[in-house]
């Protein structure tokens, strides 16, 4: 947890007794307000902003995957990984090239799997 962003959002969470998966969500919702304030930069053609939502959006996915538990969440963990390699090239695609469907695609895939954790997080607390 070097990055003092991901370390607020912890806290903040933790202050509020999130759950694990709320502090997932959590995570999510930074990646996502990352993307979309990416892709406002690029509708504004300022690529400092660009690259450095971009990079934010790396940072968090890089301490998702870091937490990954590959010895109790077996085949879970494994596809996560994956899903986190693949999107981060996706990532770094967008960052050279300014691929705007690309970058909607990101949005997409992430909307997806944050409503599917929100969803869990529902169903455990039945």
């Amino acid at each position: 947890m070097s990055n003092p962003g991901i370390l607020s959002a912890y806290q903040q969470s933790s202050a509020q007794g999130a759950s694990p998966i709320g502090l997932v969500l959590s995570l999510y919702d930074t990646i996502l307000r990352d993307f979309r304030r990416a892709d406002a930069a690029i509708n504004k053609g300022d690529v400092e902003t660009r690259v450095s939502e971009l990079n934010h959006a790396l940072v968090v996915i890089a301490h998702l995957q870091s937490v990954l538990d590959f010895e109790h969440g077996a085949d879970a963990a494994k596809h996560f990984n994956s899903f986190y390699e693949i999107t981060r090239g996706m990532i770094l695609s967008v960052n050279v090239d300014t691929n705007r469907d690309t970058l909607q695609k990101l949005i997409q895939m992430y909307s997806s799997t944050r409503q599917a954790w929100h969803q869990a997080e529902s169903q455990i607390a039945k």
